[in-house]
């Protein structure tokens, strides 16, 4: 069995932030977030990194991110285009918006034949994270059984704005009952967590879009792919997500999706005033000495 394959989100258009920060240093040396997910996952026994960026900064990209990692393993990267469309479906004159996570990983539909774990590139998932997921990802490939890493709402909050998140119902043995994406979840003055109007749970488990699928999975999501175009006809903003995919497949009884638990920290970065808050937790790992001064060496 090949080893897997971690898959990293990077065609992010980083709006609410400002600028890309899938190319932007946080760490010593100019590592960023993206290269801590790539040091940790190969250190756990994934074999070779994808990235999914654009075109319009892929030189760019080459240079400052995928060279460096080319020298430890193989690094493929494929490009999330807006009029990539399935037949006979054409790209609204004057979108530039890319289609979502699901045309995101479609992208990525002929580079792997393999396991894979899919993350975000502005997010920091913890060793631990890629440590649970290799562990079964690894083991013998079922068909439509997936799994994801369940984070506690409360600990991937910003205190600069409103985020969105993806709760989960759970069942009695950690298996996915469904996933509901909530937007605008901050937590008020009070302590109090809220999504609107509707007051959640702060220990809930949530979605940080780090999930493991097997490569049967890509048929999947060019079929729910299809039917959110017929739906969504002529929409220049309109997203097909993962989350949404995922709770329609375990509410439908179509795919197991197991939440494993993970110890590890998650932080990330949302709006310009993160940034601080990042590179301090950074830097405490570096000083307890969990990474090296290079990720690349």
């Amino acid at each position: 069995m090949k080893k897997p394959t971690l898959l990293v989100l990077a065609a992010g258009m980083g709006s609410r932030y400002g600028g890309l920060k899938q190319m932007e240093g946080f760490g010593p040396d100019g590592a960023t977030l993206l290269d801590y997910s790539s040091h940790d996952a190969l250190g756990c026994g994934f074999g070779r990194l994808v990235f999914v960026i654009r075109r319009d900064f892929a030189a760019a990209f080459e240079a400052a991110v995928a060279a460096k990692w080319r020298t430890l393993c193989d690094v493929e990267l494929v490009f999330q285009d807006p009029s990539d469309l399935p037949e006979p479906w054409k790209t609204p004159e004057g979108r530039t918006k890319p289609w979502g996570t699901v045309h995101a990983l479609l992208a990525a539909r002929k580079a792997i034949q393999e396991p894979f774990l899919m993350i975000n590139a502005d997010d920091f998932y913890g060793r631990d994270s890629f440590e649970v997921m290799h562990a079964f990802l690894a083991r013998e490939a079922r068909p439509k059984h997936y799994a994801m890493a369940g984070y506690t709402l409360a600990t991937t909050l910003s205190p600069n704005g409103g985020v969105t998140r993806a709760v989960c119902k759970l069942g009695a043995q950690g298996e996915l009952l469904d996933l509901e994406e909530l937007k605008d979840v901050r937590r008020l003055e009070s302590g109090t967590v809220q999504s609107g109007a509707r007051i959640l749970g702060p220990d809930a488990r949530v979605s940080m879009n780090c999930f493991g699928f097997g490569p049967d999975v890509f048929p999947i999501l060019s079929e729910y792919f299809l039917r959110f175009l017929e739906t969504h006809p002529g929409s220049m903003d309109s997203e097909c997500l993962i989350p949404d995919v995922v709770g329609d497949l375990v509410r439908g009884g179509r795919a197991r999706v197991d939440v494993l638990p993970t110890k590890a920290t998650w932080f990330g970065v949302t709006y310009p005033a993160d940034r601080p808050r990042v590179q301090a937790e950074i830097k405490k790992l570096h000083d307890l000495g969990l990474y090296p001064d290079s990720l690349w060496k």
